[in-house]
């Protein structure tokens, strides 16, 4: 797993070949990323009795209604570490990523699920791909290759201003001619309808391959959540999946309703966790709740023309049988796959996002 292509470092093994790639970084300090064109901001505010140079302008603010253009970058390079705090809702801030100069974009998730972190509560999350640290520093260490355009943008669907600080860190460099694009797209269904399946990916045309799922899952009856198989269908499965899981807590690495002692055992690890359960305190947030990931980056999961993914929603009943359940289930499907993008299903609504 550890290559070096043109700079783009993947691993420790690889960190000390010589590379011409040309490292750039994008913040509100310099917007443009351009060689020499950092801390140009003019003194206010704080900094208005030190002078250019200073910490002038660590953040920006982003009004109700407003997108923020966060970055605008010509290719071939590659985006190699994001980094961002944000003030207000997760679930109202709308991250989208457009490669190539195409009008649809290849990632829209709300700002939290993306970096798995569902719920407006910060848990700590480690792990290879996305880092969630104190207090609500987000990370995202996704290798995002591109070959003409980047475009990032940051879309502010709520009612208040909402303040941003971030970096993009990313390499000016060749691209090999068989790297595939970055794609996430989020999805939600609360309730889902009593015996449906829950899907978290589907109409993907196009070779690639799979490479993570984050879960926020909310519970809606008492009792064990966590029965339902995971399924991949691809490259024309129509009724049965070539890839079938064997249980909810099985996929995300676990066993037994990660169960200690009778309580649910968060955990993180570099490519799988349980990183937040929120218990209810028997009053008003009374529902439980759990994040969930699990990255497919050393059993990536490979197609030739098409891709689905759908989890079941699975927990007991009386008599020793399973209850389809009728939960509130966030997802955010993470894959790379060759350009262009099919169109991603319509994101909700403003109250249908909500947490509540």
């Amino acid at each position: 797993m550890e290559q070096n292509f043109n700079g783009i470092t993947t691993g420790l093994g690889d960190l000390f070949r010589l590379s011409h790639a040309q490292s750039r970084s994008i913040c509100p300090e310099n917007r443009t990323g351009g060689k020499s064109m950092g801390a140009m901001a003019e003194p206010s505010g704080a900094s208005r009795e030190l002078g250019k140079g200073w910490k002038c302008c660590p953040c920006l603010g982003v009004q109700p209604g407003e997108t923020l253009v966060m970055a605008e970058i010509d290719g071939p390079g590659c985006i190699q570490h994001i980094w961002l705090t944000p003030t207000g809702k997760w679930r109202s801030q709308i991250l989208r990523i457009y490669w190539d100069n195409q009008e649809t974009p290849s990632v829209e998730c709300p700002l939290g699920d993306f970096f798995a972190s569902g719920w407006q509560k910060y848990a700590q999350l480690s792990s290879i791909a996305v880092c969630a640290n104190p207090g609500s520093a987000f990370n995202c260490y996704w290798q995002m290759p591109f070959r003409k355009h980047c475009r990032i943008t940051l879309e502010n669907r709520g009612a208040e201003q909402v303040t941003i600080f971030y970096q993009i860190d990313y390499t000016l460099t060749e691209i090999p001619e068989d790297a595939a694009y970055f794609h996430a797209q989020f999805r939600r269904v609360n309730p889902l309808p009593y015996m449906d399946v829950y899907t978290i990916l589907d109409g993907v045309k196009g070779q690639g391959h799979y490479v993570g799922t984050y879960l926020a899952w909310g519970v809606n009856n008492n009792g064990w959540w966590g029965e339902g198989e995971i399924k991949f269908y691809m490259d024309g499965d129509s009724e049965y999946p070539t890839i079938c899981g064997t249980g909810t807590e099985d996929y995300f690495c676990g066993s037994y309703n990660f169960d200690v002692g009778g309580r649910y055992q968060e955990f993180t690890t570099p490519y799988s966790g349980l990183s937040q359960v929120i218990r209810g305190d028997g009053l008003y947030n009374c529902q439980q709740r759990f994040s969930l990931y699990r990255w497919h980056i050393t059993d990536p999961i490979r197609f030739e023309s098409d891709l689905k993914v759908t989890i079941q929603a699975l927990g007991w009943r009386s008599g020793g049988r399973y209850l389809p359940l009728q939960d509130d289930i966030s997802s955010v499907a993470y894959w790379y796959q060759q350009l262009p993008t099919v169109p991603f299903p319509t994101l909700p609504d403003e109250n249908y996002l909500e947490i509540i």
